[in-house]
């Protein structure tokens, strides 16, 4: 492997060589990493993994469906029809693909084991700090879409509980959206989220697994048997315009975006290899694209252009397979929250802890109260913007946007710099091409976030 030079200024904010609690928790749920100490003292090979090749595909499909694929009819939608949504993801697979192998290539040449320590040793210190921003915007973001479609799937089974007619208002208090989503949120996710570690990651990984299999099984079952009184809207056949088209992508960013979850992916195999894992992250991105376009083309054609931003909200309250759909997506975002806020909360803790130069085994005293006061900061913003967003649609354009930059801009700055730091007096043609090829995934990513940035602001706040 080419010898790339690694940036070390963690001094410079005070860092502790014991990576800490934001290291482990930015894992993904089903990996099993000892920790470094552990490892060093195991017999035989002090940096081998424990997870196979299909075990690193199922982490990788897990990591990448949730409840993104929900979005992805109205993508269909938004993109102009069938053939503009397929020919828009197969051409972002590409750069997704290439993205996780090039991320596994700077982990290796940095012997990083995590996504932002990755980007922190290969970029320099400016460009880790804003990817850890970014890692803790997102999270934040992920969080109210969650809340958000507890409220849409509440408002449905309530319906039907409390025998509504479909669009009816003025139902008891105890029906309203507000409080249920609050009622649940404080019952359910509070107490599950203030906790320093996380036991139930097993099983919330196959309870999300489960229930995005159900969900597409049944969007697909569906459209081939369809309810008499479904009738679809406009099915378009082409796109608005190629603006419309890019409209899009900020959902298909936020579906596929497993990039964070990859590099502990990548490090826990039994075989740490370039090629290994080529094979892995292209084999995870057929199961999920076979599942996102099965559940994008599907429910666009049930409901056409009236398709809701969260399709299951389009159908009928009182259907029983929906509604058991209803419950396991709600039942998978009630330990997805806590997750992702433990996620976000130690890159959170990381800065704060680099920022005040205080390492982190000295200020265990003060962990448990700052903690709390994190959790319940965290807990209620997103509670009180999730409460007065409605609409998934705009929560996930906008995060979807974010998460175009750990798909494009990240990897493609780690690519770019990892390339540079090579000791090679001539640069051959491939040296050229990669550097390029890094240059076009910040390009492409850096229009992304700035498209959806740009409708945020001027389209959805002026509107």
């Amino acid at each position: 492997m080419a010898q790339v030079s690694i940036n070390s200024d963690y001094g410079e904010w005070g860092s502790s060589t014991d990576a800490g609690e934001r290291a482990r928790l930015l894992q993904s749920p089903c990996v099993d990493m000892a920790p470094k100490s552990d490892r060093e003292a195991s017999a035989g090979d002090p940096d081998r993994g424990t997870t196979s090749t299909l075990g690193a595909i199922f982490i990788v499909v897990n990591a990448c469906l949730g409840a993104g694929l929900l979005n992805f009819p109205a993508a269909f939608s938004t993109a102009g029809g069938v053939a503009a949504g397929i020919a828009l993801q197969m051409g972002m697979l590409v750069f997704i693909i290439s993205g996780l192998v090039i991320l596994a290539y700077c982990s290796q040449a940095s012997n990083e084991r995590t996504y932002q320590e990755v980007v922190w040793a290969v970029c320099g210190k400016l460009t880790g700090v804003l990817c850890e921003v970014a890692i803790a915007v997102y999270t934040f973001g992920t969080c109210i879409a969650f809340l958000i479609i507890i409220g849409d799937q509440q408002d449905k089974i309530i319906a039907v509980m409390a025998k509504e007619p479909e669009g009816a208002s003025g139902g008891p208090w105890y029906t309203d959206r507000k409080f249920t989503i609050s009622l649940t949120a404080f019952l359910f996710i509070l107490p599950l989220s203030i906790p320093r570690e996380i036991g139930f990651q097993k099983y919330a990984s196959f309870l999300s697994v489960v229930g995005t299999w159900y969900v597409t099984t049944i969007i697909i079952i569906k459209y081939i048997w369809p309810d008499k009184e479904m009738r679809p809207g406009d099915i378009l056949t082409r796109p608005a315009s190629w603006m419309a088209v890019f409209n899009a992508m900020p959902t298909i960013c936020f579906g596929f975006q497993c990039h964070v979850s990859s590099v502990p992916v990548f490090n826990s195999m039994r075989r740490p290899e370039i090629k290994t894992w080529g094979g892995v992250v292209t084999a995870a991105m057929v199961i999920a694209l076979a599942v996102y376009m099965g559940t994008g083309i599907c429910g666009f054609l049930t409901f056409g252009a009236a398709v809701d931003p969260d399709v299951l909200r389009s159908y009928p309250s009182e259907d029983v397979a929906v509604a058991v759909a209803r419950a396991f997506i709600i039942l998978s975002v009630l330990t997805s929250y806590p997750i992702l806020h433990f996620c976000g909360r130690a890159v959170v803790e990381g800065l704060w802890l680099r920022y005040k130069g205080t390492p982190v085994e000295e200020d265990v005293g003060r962990e448990r109260r700052r903690r709390v006061l994190q959790t319940l900061v965290w807990f209620l913003l997103t509670l009180l913007l999730a409460l007065f967003i409605p609409d998934i649609g705009k929560v996930i354009s906008v995060i979807g946007g974010l998460a175009a930059c750990f798909i494009f801009i990240f990897p493609g700055l780690c690519l770019i710099q990892a390339k540079l730091s090579e000791i090679e007096e001539v640069k051959p043609a491939s040296w050229w091409a990669l550097v390029s090829y890094g240059v076009l995934l910040v390009t492409l990513g850096a229009f992304i976030f700035g498209q959806t940035t740009a409708n945020a602001i001027f389209v959805d706040l002026l509107a």
